[in-house]
């Protein structure tokens, strides 16, 4: 017996087929929606708000200083370490000197890297080692370091090298696509550490004074903050490989010593969190703290309309506030307009900034008061407070310090002052630029 539907039936029917498609389409759509929201947060601190005897937040040579910031990040400060800055080609120089004396184990941790002189004498030094019986433990990034040929890991591990590929993008992990590990990580022995902004390309050879020849800087260190460098370096072995390194071979204990003298000095991981993260709270109080001198050397200098106040406030309570960043030399043009579009605000309320003009500026550090600071891979935007897995050299001594500052004022040497009057007059194409790149300020 055959059914016919009747008339009402059918309006039934189709009712609920448009009902289901308007509810799939509203899911679907909570689902973009959920996605952007994802991939454009940003941090929610606005202020540092210090309430007590004192009348502001603690200055870096206060003992709360350190204490609140170790509470604040995990950074775990202790004596006993020494720190030099081996910046540009010069890092090279003493890691494959340095690589070469391991006994026991290496480990390395890359973000970008790209076939070359460099990665192929990576490779040479790593094998050899490998080969002499040291174990050598190797985290490439998925995404930076895409540009490596497969054969070019396939030599490494053939020779003995455990090579581990971090965050590669499955179907399963795309809503995380956004969330890199940009850290850095030479640790030898568990006793010679390195950190800083530097990859394994070949525009890293120069010495950041010629076109194609980036300036960056690097802190190589020895004492108990490598054992924070390691750690860090831990992280990324169990999210590639599932295995957490533990034991005296990787920590040996003679690390841990916390000898009285030397540098006050840490390694601060930065992890992304929901919510307030561990790199805002950092930089916040480090800017906050800043009692005569706040000098910022970054590639990628977009901070948002919080942290502008706060380096606003700064300068207002008389720190002399000075940002050291890229020009046109840069390999992100549109990082470069989107942090142009904040500079009438902050040269209007007498913060100087610089542009470097030999070649690309990629370091990402700064000092405060002469005295505190940091050398290593976060940026001051978004991606870096928020998104990103950072690794960064933190100090807190007088003689590194002058050294810092030292390297800052010959950095401006061969840098243009930006000065507010000639800036107000530039075409007005280029406001339109700005603030459109501005409006991806959340994305870069």
């Amino acid at each position: 017996m055959k059914y016919v539907m009747t008339r009402a039936q059918m309006r039934k029917m189709l009712r609920a087929k448009r009902l289901g498609v308007v509810l799939g389409l509203l899911i679907l759509g909570s689902f973009a929606l959920v996605g952007v929201l994802s991939i454009t947060r940003g941090t929610p601190v606005r202020a540092v708000v210090a309430v007590g005897k004192a009348g502001g937040p603690p200055a870096i040579t206060d003992s709360l200083f350190s204490r609140m910031t170790e509470l604040y990040t995990g950074l775990n400060m202790t004596p006993g370490n020494s720190a030099e800055l081996v910046n540009n080609g010069e890092v090279y120089k003493r890691l494959w000197v340095d690589l070469r004396t391991a006994k026991h184990t290496i480990t390395v941790q890359m973000y970008f890297s790209q076939p070359g002189a460099v990665a192929d004498t990576m490779a040479v030094v790593l094998k050899e080692m490998a080969k002499k019986g040291v174990r050598v433990l190797f985290v490439l990034d998925a995404f930076g370091s895409m540009n490596l040929k497969k054969s070019w890991a396939d030599s490494l591990t053939a020779a003995g090298v455990e090579v581990g590929l971090l965050r590669q993008l499955h179907w399963y992990s795309i809503h995380n696509a956004t969330d890199r590990s940009h850290v850095r990580v030479v640790v030898v022995d568990g006793e010679v550490g390195y950190t800083g902004g530097f990859g394994l390309a070949d525009y890293w050879l120069g010495d950041g004074k010629h076109t194609d020849q980036w300036r960056d800087s690097n802190a190589r260190f020895e004492g108990p903050a490598v054992m924070g460098l390691q750690a860090a370096f831990a992280s990324a072995w169990a999210e590639c490989t599932g295995e957490l390194i533990a034991g005296d071979t990787f920590f040996p204990k003679k690390a841990f010593t916390t000898a009285d003298g030397g540098m006050q000095a840490g390694v601060f991981f930065a992890s992304p969190t929901a919510g307030s993260t561990p790199a805002e709270r950092f930089i916040a109080l480090s800017i906050a703290s800043a009692k005569r001198t706040l000098y910022v050397t970054n590639s990628y200098f977009v901070p948002d309309d919080d942290f502008r106040n706060l380096l606003i406030s700064a300068r207002k309570r008389g720190v002399d506030v000075r940002i050291l960043t890229v020009s046109k030399e840069t390999d992100v043009k549109t990082t470069w307009w989107a942090g142009r579009s904040s500079y009438e605000q902050l040269l209007t309320a007498g913060i100087r900034i610089y542009e470097y003009q030999p070649a690309m500026m990629h370091s990402k550090t700064f000092v405060v008061d002469g005295m505190w600071g940091s050398v290593g891979s976060m940026n001051f935007d978004n991606r870096s407070l928020a998104f990103n897995n950072e690794s960064s050299f933190v100090f807190l001594d007088a003689p590194f310090g002058a050294k810092m500052d030292s390297v800052f004022a010959d950095d401006l040497t061969r840098s243009r002052e930006i000065v507010l009057a000639e800036f107000v007059t530039r075409p007005w194409y280029k406001h339109v630029i700005e603030n459109g790149a501005a409006l991806l300020s959340r994305l870069l």
